[in-house]
């Protein structure tokens, strides 16, 4: 059960292949280093309490298969980066607050 906010040093993080957060009590924004971890092939955050808007720097991540955020309380319009994944096969926004449509 971890608590509190990711830290803007996981970007630091860049040979990390996945990071599995999920079901946890981790709360504020993505934050938009979290782009600068290239390498990362999964990305599970679900299950939080994580508000704001998805960061466009996930775009960034060219080696992205999984992108899992489902119910948190994320807002706004998905990024229109993330329709330009050409290697992510799973991406899960529901329970979400957000709004528009998928890139």
């Amino acid at each position: 059960n971890l608590e509190g906010t990711i830290p803007t040093e996981i970007g630091l993080m860049e040979y990390l292949l996945e990071l599995i957060l999920y079901g946890n009590n981790l709360e504020g924004t993505i934050p938009t280093e979290i782009g600068l971890m290239t390498n990362l092939e999964a990305l599970f955050l679900d299950g939080n309490n994580l508000e704001g808007t998805i960061p466009t720097e996930i775009g960034l991540m060219e080696y992205l298969l999984e992108l899992i955020l489902y119910g948190n309380n994320l807002e706004g319009t998905i990024p229109t980066e993330i329709g330009l994944m050409t290697n992510l096969e799973a991406l899960f926004l529901d329970g979400n607050n957000l709004e528009g449509t998928i890139p």
